[in-house]
């Protein structure tokens, strides 16, 4: 992958007089910040996405941090009848690898596939050639997956981002089209909510903030191990 020609912008002070741009703010998004939650997979219903939603909800989705403009991440688009071709795929590989699987469970990535009107599987794919550490390639790939459920939300849609066996093992993301170098960072469901879900507990912000101070932290000044 040549990344040659993603060169950065020169940096350039700003003048001395400079003033901010003035940028409104927006209570209308904030609030929509403040409510967004995942839905479960099984509360999402249709209808999914129109064409001209999808592309918008991409397209914002691209809108993320990127060190050095390497785009290390892609998405691939399951929605209609490869819902269930992939799912009845997946269901073959999964029994191929579990010898004696129960008939209960002979459909059961299909019926996961089935559930949502739209997955968008959001793949990894960081460059090792490039000077940019694979770490912030990683991030921004995760960026790319929160800045979809924000889009979407603010949609109307809400999601439910999963990493369960098709996006974990190495042959079920060969049926997915990736390579060696490439990783499923998550299969993100799309549809709309059949219900208002009640939000999970948050954690207090004097939990996992601190102020950073040149002067020694105490053992009770540490941060937290904990993570939102």
């Amino acid at each position: 992958m040549n990344h040659h020609a993603h060169g950065h912008h020169p940096s350039v002070d700003p003048p001395a007089d400079a003033r901010p741009l003035a940028v409104p703010t927006s209570e209308e998004m904030l609030a929509r910040l403040e409510a967004r939650r995942s839905a479960p997979l099984r509360g999402l219903v249709e209808p999914g996405p129109t064409p001209e939603e999808l592309e918008r909800l991409l397209r914002l989705s691209t809108r993320v941090p990127d060190h050095g403009r390497l785009v290390p991440w892609r998405f691939i688009v399951v929605e209609g009848d490869a819902r269930r071709v992939l799912g009845e795929r997946l269901d073959a590989l999964y029994a191929r690898q579990n010898p004696g699987l129960p008939a209960a469970k002979a459909d059961m990535w299909t019926l996961y596939m089935m559930r949502a009107p739209l997955t968008v599987v959001l793949v990894s794919r960081p460059d090792a050639a490039a000077k940019v550490p694979e770490w912030n390639q990683v991030l921004s790939a995760g960026a790319a997956g929160m800045a979809l459920t924000v889009a979407a939300s603010a949609l109307g849609f809400a999601t439910q981002w999963l990493l369960k066996w098709p996006g974990r093992d190495p042959e079920a993301a060969a049926l997915l089209g990736l390579t060696a170098q490439e990783k499923v960072a998550g299969f993100i469901h799309v549809g709309r909510p059949v219900q208002a879900n009640e939000d999970r507990p948050r954690p207090a912000l004097d939990e996992v903030v601190r102020f950073w101070s040149p002067e020694p932290a105490s053992p009770d000044q540490s941060m937290s191990n904990d993570t939102p």
